[in-house]
């Protein structure tokens, strides 16, 4: 077996219990003493934020109790993310704070009698052992050749530190692995992205298509709160799903899909539509291009043709596409999240784009808003160096139509190979356990070993953490101000995140690593601040408002514009397309060498023994960020397997029993997962929630609870138009012996 020069460090008590560093008052060039750099917090009832547990980003307030601890957040009620409810993980954020598990220190890799280790860092040194290698890669390779892998608000800082260095490569996982797919699709029909929060007027719709989408297991607080409208205002719901979801539950249909046939019932409920003349044909013939291309190509996709393929039945089929066309325009076909399921995942949203365009919902009222949102400036500064190169470049000209950076793109060249004469050489991963987050770990575990610097900035002891050169404690948001959120939605609206309290232990905010990165680089130019409050302060003026008044409105909405949040019947209106118009046939994608319409492809199967691996999401935790979280551990501490009957009776599995997944390529779970037997699954498919099976120790709470699904993805289908990760063609089976047993036997 080869040993990695990088091996994996447990992180001892030295990182996790010990007190802050005695060094940790060292003077800084600037004339900054490190724990004073952070502005401090007065005690006060309550005080502003935005929860940080997962993208949605809900508003809320922080009260502490008399002796000044954090006791509870609540929604803010001006803030339509919530509308003053949070949901379990929102108000359980609270764990965070006081999880007694989270990196006290900074840590550098060292090695102590032959064996590799952390040892305790001040910050200075850190900074120093950093800011020392990327100033030798950018001499020697570049400064391109520097990645930014990040999930959440310190993007924003550790982003401009990056463009400041001169690397383009700043990248959210969740593009590739999650949204892409949707957001290059509705470009190419509409011109214009989903975004996030989704567009979606939910609460006015008369009709609701799910389509792998599970509002409400996700989370997406503001979207489970308008399905519950559009369901008292008598709503049709309609849910395509190979498990009964809880969405499933709610709805009046329920499709239980064979898994992998999704375009098949698209094309056929858009055979449908067009053949049945249940189309807005006024809409179609205003505002879309390649009508006719779209009739010819649907005509063979029959309710009866895909009854072969997705095993809904085709008096199912007619009956949804009628329900959908009396609903019209009032109807969503959601477009989803997670949508990285089998490659051809692109195409996919294409034909929900397609279908939401024959029945006239794009910028209709019940279907998608024209949302709008505040320009906040940047803090003054010089413009960013040009990048001289792209990760594109090593990549034969693939993904041209991604509109953000792809984090498994930026995996694939960091290994060295023989076709490239370039590839990434250091890796900086804020807030996201590439471990648990990027496919097929093989893979990132030979990157990894590949880059000459890693550094990890986080919270908590994650398992990315284990392979890093140096390991920057982050604070969590209950302690920091981050940059304003200023999502799109119905109306502009703002909303501020302060801290608390002062972080604890020696963990600091993600501004402030940012800035002092870059004042150990010699980028003073681009930090030209006191603190972060100068820059809030600055930045909301432009907008009409204040540092001093957020803190007391924690949410403050503005007026939009102008009155577009829906198209009036008739206007005329011009779409960011090279047509002008909602392109049914995609001049874009034709251009770049694809089908300019969605195709209908056979995926693999299962074979004899094996089940299809679906995973998903649970209204408890929000990938594996928070089940070490002990608020939330509480309520869900561990995954579960779901298994249909007939699987169970197969292999003689009980409920609650303990098992272990082998997947297509050999790969066993480290850990096992307990049988959950039900009906409510088809039986050519498991089912399991993602973010558990945590193999660091350190995470007391979680370590070795459940199984990891992200272990057992091994096969990867890359979209080809945009390079999103399709993770659900891959198969296991059941083991009920330890596998150690099974070896020996």
């Amino acid at each position: 077996m080869k040993t990695n020069r990088r091996s994996f460090i447990k992180i001892s008590g030295a990182g996790l219990g010990a007190a802050a560093v005695a060094g940790s008052a060292i003077n800084f060039a600037h004339g900054s003493i490190i724990n004073e750099a952070i502005p401090d917090v007065k005690v006060a009832e309550r005080t502003p934020t935005y929860c940080e547990i997962c993208f949605w980003k809900c508003a809320g307030w922080v009260t502490k109790n008399d002796q000044g601890d954090i006791w509870k957040i609540e929604g803010h009620k001006d803030d339509p993310h919530c509308n003053g409810r949070l949901c379990p993980r929102g108000t359980g954020g609270v764990g965070m704070y006081y999880d007694e598990d989270r990196l006290k220190t900074p840590l550098i890799r060292v090695e102590k009698d032959g064996k590799q280790v952390f040892k305790q860092a001040t910050w200075a040194e850190a900074f120093k052992v950093v800011g020392d290698k990327l100033k030798q890669i950018a001499k020697d390779h570049g400064p391109e050749c520097v990645a930014l892998f990040t999930h959440g608000s310190g993007g924003k800082f550790l982003g401009h530190f990056m463009k400041a260095y001169g690397s383009p490569h700043v990248t959210a996982p969740s593009f590739a692995q999650c949204r892409g797919p949707r957001e290059v699709a509705f470009y190419a029909t509409y011109g214009e992205g989903v975004l996030s929060p989704e567009r979606t007027d939910i609460r006015n719709t008369k009709c609701l298509v799910l389509i792998g989408s599970h509002i409400g297991e996700n989370m997406h607080n503001g979207q489970v709160q308008e399905m519950s409208q559009a369901i008292d205002n008598g709503a049709t719901i309609i849910t395509v799903d190979p498990r009964f979801s809880t969405a499933a539950s709610k709805s009046k249909h329920w499709l239980p899909i064979k898994p992998s046939t999704d375009i098949a019932l698209l094309l056929s409920w858009i055979h449908v539509i067009i053949k049945e003349g249940w189309y807005d044909k006024e809409y179609v013939e205003k505002y879309t291009f390649g009508f006719d291309q779209l009739k010819a190509h649907v005509e063979p996709f029959t309710p009866e043709w895909a009854y072969g393929k997705t095993t809904i039945e085709p008096k199912v089929i007619r009956e949804t596409a009628k329900e959908m066309a009396n609903a019209s325009p009032s109807v969503i076909i959601h477009p989803g999240r997670h949508v990285t399921w089998y490659g051809d995942d692109t195409q996919r949203l294409r034909a929900v784009a397609i279908l939401n365009a024959l029945l006239g919902s794009w910028g209709r009222r019940g279907g998608f808003y024209n949302p709008d949102k505040v320009s906040i400036p940047d803090f003054p500064h010089p413009a960013y160096p040009k990048p001289k190169k792209s990760y594109l470049d090593m990549m034969d000209g693939k993904y041209s139509l991604a509109t953000e950076v792809i984090s498994n793109g930026l995996c694939d060249v960091t290994t060295p190979a023989p076709e490239r004469d370039c590839n990434i050489k250091a890796w900086i991963v804020n807030g996201t356990n590439l471990i648990h987050t990027l496919p097929d770990q093989k893979k990132t575990l030979e990157a990894i070993d590949s880059l000459e610097l890693l550094v990890a900035i986080d919270t908590m002891p994650m398992e990315i953490t284990g392979y890093a050169d140096v390991v920057l404690p982050e604070c969590t948001y209950l302690e920091r101000y981050d940059a304003i959120r200023n999502s799109p939605h119905r109306e502009p609206v703002i909303s501020l995140r302060m801290p608390a309290t002062k972080p604890k232990y020696d963990s600091k905010p993600d501004w402030w690593i940012a800035q002092q990165l870059g004042f150990e680089m010699g980028l003073d130019e681009y930090f030209q601040y006191k603190d972060i409050e100068e820059v809030l302060d600055w930045q909301l003026k432009q907008v009409g408002s204040s540092l001093a008044e957020m803190q007391k409105l924690g949410v403050k909405k503005m007026k939009r514009a102008y009155d577009d949040l829906y198209i009036p019947d008739g206007a005329d209106y011009q779409f960011n397309t090279n047509t002008g118009k909602i392109e049914l046939y995609s001049t874009e994608l034709q251009n770049e060498g694809f089908d300019p319409m969605p195709v209908f492809t056979e995926h693999a199967q299962p074979p004899v023994g094996f089940y299809r691996l679906n995973y998903g999401r649970t209204p408890v935790h929000t990938f594996s960020r928070t089940s070490n979280n002990p608020n939330l551990v509480d309520i869900m501490p561990e995954n579960d397997l779901w298994v249909n009957p007939r699987v169970a009776k197969l292999w003689g599995s009980k409920n609650g029993q303990y098992v272990w997944l082998k997947n297509q390529d050999d790969i066993v779970s480290q850990f096992s997962i307990k049988v959950r037997i039900t009906e409510r699954i088809r039986w050519d498919s498991v089912y399991m929630a993602h973010g558990f099976g945590h193999s660091n120790k350190k995470l007391s709470r979680a370590f070795g609870k459940g199984a990891s699904d992200t272990e057992l993805i091994s096969n990867v289908k890359y979209d080809p138009i945009m390079g999103g990760t399709g993770m659900r063609e891959n198969f296991v089976t059941i083991l009920t012996e330890k596998p150690e047993t099974v070896a020996a036997s």
